[in-house]
């Protein structure tokens, strides 16, 4: 066998070869990396790829001939490498390489596992415990073990668990918490590309998740994810199955790997598997989303392994679009086209979006979605937030370029909230906020833009709204000026995606927040920093601190008061927004002992909504939301 890593240098140039062309599961590629050595330092140059490559062995002798893709320039785009007993050699661009063997794994990564006092890290699962496919032999799997079988090589560090500062806490972690974790704790983070990645076992996440790849907002992505002990704990079979299918998932996206039934969107795109991605049998892939079956069919059929064009990104893709702190997450903000209707659409479902008749520059552009049926009743799942990846957006902007809407944070919405849209529920709404993702504010200029969603429905369908036409109003006046520019920089549009955070990393956006309240308060937009401040004071902040472990913020209820109760007053957010806003008013008020008032918050945001006219149905939801929050609040008071 000759397929594996091996290095080699010529002058001041140096290669890492990856030959695969037997072996487990061989993909037929070469391919490697090109770095520049100067002195001390090392800085890289370039990759290549020779997809099909011809393989000729005879007389102790393999040659391995092809043409290759290169990520420069070069006219010498023959690729071959020759191996004999006798040493082995790589001619690559015009430069001709003596080349050793380094390893059977193609990459080698260091993971960096750290839990949370309590939340207990998963170990292995023997795949001959359940029933599964015939031909996939049984084994014990870690998940090292299972990246092994890709060809990947993770070597663990010492784990550490993190112990809590703080009486009480309960651990609910959120997107600013694990960023800033992260920025504070992981050892090796940095803003440089690397073959190192940091994993979080915490308790469990505000919204419920598995698992999270969430450092996906910098110049430095996919660096960090997190797996949520309470979401995945438990000892049976069927438990460790779902926590190993989880921590490998999140990691494949530290690897730049898309949900399988997103891959076409990754640059560069690989092949959508059968029925659009969703019959894909790759750890990438939802069990509860796969066709046909759903959850039974793919737990019966999966082999534990990646699929092919995934292997192939594992063990050949671009240096830049796999390692660690290199190219952003998915596909970047080049144009595309615009989402257009479906020709046929038999769906049953139609998708809409509303917005403000206009918006200022600076201001935050929130618009709601709503899923709701044509005909008789309709069956899908209720994943229609952006963030979730069931639904994109395409903004098309006043030059007449479009891009995607990438959020911030990508949540992994593992589980199947199954949704019915009958007379009993005839829509389901979402309120999102599209004014800052990954590739910064999307709304910086004043004109016209024309925003469109679309939604993957659980059969497949892809339901696509009209246009959203959004006005960006001029600055009229030099305080409308001086607000958008404290709005619009790239740390405030972190705080608006968050909603708050206390992390030293985005200390001058919140500086810049204050500064729109302390000498604009009287503006309409200072009711957004007032938001992002009132809920970021009301609940709390973990932050972890080297060598001492995780310290609890507690939450500030008269600050959050102060700030929240202000932005009901003025009304200036969406009926989403508002509602959030109202329930975490009602909690700051019994946080400080008044549960009275807590409980007149509440009545106030159902008579709020009354007035302005909510359909009945909604106002049966909120009504039952109210007294849900109520009884909540009741429980926890001393």
């Amino acid at each position: 066998m000759i397929s594996g890593l091996y290095h080699g240098q010529d002058g001041d140039s140096r290669l890492e070869l990856r030959v695969d062309v037997d072996g487990a599961r061989p993909t037929g590629r070469v391919s490697g990396d090109l770095f520049t050595v100067s002195g001390a330092t090392t800085s890289y140059a370039g990759s290549f790829v020779a997809d099909s490559p011809a393989v000729r062995s005879e007389g102790g002798e393999t040659r391995v001939e092809g043409r290759g893709r290169f990520t420069f320039d070069t006219t010498a785009t023959d690729v071959l490498v020759v191996i004999s007993g006798a040493g082995a050699t790589a001619s690559v661009a015009g430069r001709r390489y003596d080349v050793a063997f380094i390893s059977p794994y193609f990459r080698s990564v260091l993971l960096e596992q750290d839990s949370v006092v309590g939340a207990v890290p998963f170990v292995s699962y023997h795949t001959g415990s359940l029933p599964g496919p015939a031909g996939s032999p049984p084994r014990q799997l870690t998940v090292a073990a299972a990246y092994a079988e890709a060809g990947i090589e993770l070597r663990v560090a010492d784990p550490e668990v993190i112990p809590v500062d703080g009486s009480g806490a309960d651990l609910v972690w959120d997107d600013a918490e694990l960023h800033h974790a992260m920025t504070r704790h992981f050892g090796s983070y940095g803003d440089a590309a690397a073959w190192r990645v940091w994993l979080l076992v915490a308790s469990r996440h505000v919204r419920g998740l598995r698992g999270i790849m969430f450092d996906y907002q910098d110049d430095h992505q996919r660096q960090g994810a997190a797996v949520f002990h309470d979401a995945v704990n438990g000892t049976r079979p069927e438990d460790r199955r779902a926590q190993l299918r989880t921590y490998v998932h999140e990691l494949g996206h530290a690897f730049n790997l898309l949900h399988s039934w997103e891959k076409h969107l990754a640059t560069p795109p690989l092949p959508l598997g059968p029925e659009a991605g969703f019959g894909d049998l790759s750890w990438m892939n939802y069990a509860y989303s796969y066709r046909p079956g759903g959850e039974p069919a793919y737990w019966a059929a999966f082999p534990f392994h990646f699929t092919d064009s995934e292997l192939a990104h594992l063990r050949h893709g671009f240096y830049r679009d796999v390692v660690m702190g290199a190219h952003g997450f998915g596909i970047g903000a080049a144009e595309i086209e615009p989402f257009e209707q479906p020709v046929e659409d038999h769906s049953g479902l139609r998708l809409e979006l509303r917005g403000k008749e206009a918006y200022e520059l600076g201001e935050p552009v929130v618009v709601e979605l709503k899923l709701s049926r044509t005909g008789g009743p309709r069956t899908t799942h209720g994943h229609l937030h952006p963030d979730s990846g069931f639904t994109q957006v395409s903004i098309t902007r006043p030059d007449g370029s479009t891009v995607l809407y990438r959020p911030m944070l990508r949540q992994c919405v593992d589980d199947a909230p199954q949704i019915t849209l009958d007379d009993g529920n005839p829509a389901l709404y979402r309120s999102a906020y599209l004014g800052h993702g990954r590739d910064g504010h999307l709304f910086q200029q004043p004109g016209e833009y024309h925003v469109r969603a679309r939604y993957v429905a659980a059969d497949g369908s892809h339901v696509v709204s009209p246009a959203l036409l959004v006005r960006v109003r001029r600055p009229a006046t030099p305080d409308d000026h001086r607000v958008a520019e404290l709005m619009l920089g790239d740390e405030q549009g972190q705080l608006f995606s968050l909603l708050g955070s206390d992390s030293p990393a985005l200390r001058s956006g919140n500086e810049a927040l204050d500064e729109v309240i302390d000498r604009y308060g009287a503006h309409p937009l200072a009711g957004y920093a007032r938001l992002v401040k009132g809920l970021n004071a009301e609940r709390e902040f973990k932050e972890m601190v080297p060598g001492e472990g995780l310290r609890v913020r507690p939450p500030d209820p008269k600050q959050g008061i102060r700030h929240l109760s202000r932005v009901v007053r003025e009304a200036g957010v969406d009926n989403i927004t508002l509602n959030l806003v109202m329930r975490r008013l009602a909690r700051a008020e019994a946080r400080q002992g008044d549960l009275g008032r807590a409980n007149a918050v509440l009545d106030r945001m159902v008579a709020t909504f009354q007035a302005k006219g909510v359909n009945p149905i909604v106002m049966g939801q909120i009504r039952r939301q109210a007294e849900l929050t109520k009884a909540a609040l009741g429980a926890q008071a001393p």
